[in-house]
């Protein structure tokens, strides 16, 4: 997608710092981040929201979620705890039209949030 700034950091057409990265999936720090571990994961094919997912990216979306639990555990913070977080659309709190997970870590996280 062209002006989605996920895309433009799959083709590094924008830097980030890149922690992770296979085939299908990239997993960078947040530039604006909420705990002091934020590592956004997201599938390098554009998928806009959550809604627009199809039982074909069940597989996608399960290696997001692998990537997040081997994130922690190479990081460090596995046994400490971490959240996992996924938004839809706006008044899910999505701000960019790129599905992606928060992994959040470092300190604790209360619940609910804000």
């Amino acid at each position: 997608m062209q002006d989605c700034l996920f895309c433009k950091i799959v083709e590094r057409e924008i830097p980030a710092k890149i922690v992770y990265e296979d085939e299908q999936v990239l997993a960078f720090h947040d530039i604006d981040p909420k705990a002091p571990t934020h590592i956004l994961i997201i599938p390098k094919r554009h998928i806009t929201t959550l809604n627009d997912l199809t039982e074909e990216d069940a597989a996608l979306v399960g290696r997001l979620q692998v990537t997040a639990a081997k994130l922690a555990k190479e990081m460090g913070f596995a046994e400490q705890g971490y959240r996992i977080v996924m938004n839809c659309n706006e008044d899910g709190g999505q701000t960019v039209w790129h599905i992606h997970m928060h992994l959040l870590a470092g300190r604790s996280l209360t619940w609910p949030p804000g």
